[in-house]
C-alpha cells in the first residue's frame, strides 16, 4: 500500500485510470485492476472519486484540458494543425493518450457523454473561443478530420498515407483545415 498522502495518492490512481481507460477503454476495466496499478484500494479510489464513472470524467477532465494538436493563434491555426497533425501521427510517433481514450470507451453510452462533454468543454470551446465569429459547426468538422486523419495513419497505419510525402499530406491537410475554419 502506498503512504499516506492524499495529492500523491489521487496523481497515482488518475495516472492508473489513464493508462487503464486508455488500454482498456471504459468497459474493459474495473475500479479493483486501477486500485491495484495505484497501490491503493477499490475503497480507497471510490472514496476518492465516488465511483467508477466519477474517476472517468476526471481522467477525461485532465486528457481533454492538455493541448495535444491545437494551438492558439487564430492566424496559423490550419497550418499549426496541420503541421501538428502529421507530426502526431508519423509512424515513429508516440501513441496520443485521448484520443485512444475516446476510441476505447465511446461504444459505452454513459462514457461517450463523459466523453463528448469534455470534448465541448476544452477542445471545441478552445477552437470557438479563438474563431468567435465563424460557424459553429466548424470546430466539430476540424476535430472529425483530425480524428479520421489520426484513425487512419496512427492506428490503421493506411499505407498510403504513411508512405506519402509528409509536406504535400500537411499541405493539403492545411487546405481542409483553412476552408473549415473559414467565416
Amino acid at each position: 500500500m502506498r503512504p499516506r498522502n492524499a495529492a500523491a495518492t489521487r496523481e497515482a490512481i488518475l495516472a492508473s485510470a489513464l493508462e487503464a481507460f486508455t488500454r482498456a477503454g471504459y468497459d474493459g476495466v474495473g475500479v479493483r485492476e486501477i486500485a491495484e496499478s495505484a497501490g491503493v484500494t477499490a475503497m480507497l479510489v471510490n472514496r476518492y472519486f465516488g465511483s467508477k464513472e466519477g474517476l472517468f470524467a476526471e481522467v477525461v477532465e485532465a486528457a481533454m484540458a492538455e493541448r495535444t494538436v491545437l494551438t492558439d493563434d487564430p492566424a496559423t491555426l490550419a497550418a499549426d494543425l496541420a503541421a501538428s497533425l502529421v507530426r502526431r501521427t508519423a509512424p515513429d510517433a508516440g501513441r496520443l493518450d485521448p484520443f485512444l481514450l475516446v476510441l476505447r470507451s465511446a461504444p459505452n453510452p454513459r462514457a461517450a457523454e463523459v466523453l463528448r462533454a469534455g470534448i465541448e468543454r476544452h477542445v471545441e470551446k478552445h477552437l470557438t473561443d479563438l474563431l468567435p465569429d465563424r460557424e459553429k459547426a466548424g470546430p466539430a468538422l476540424v476535430l472529425s478530420v483530425i480524428a479520421g486523419f489520426w484513425l487512419m495513419r496512427a492506428l490503421v497505419g493506411s499505407t498510403e498515407l504513411n508512405r506519402a510525402d509528409e509536406d504535400v499530406v500537411r499541405r493539403k491537410l492545411e487546405r481542409v483545415f483553412a476552408v473549415l475554419l473559414a467565416e
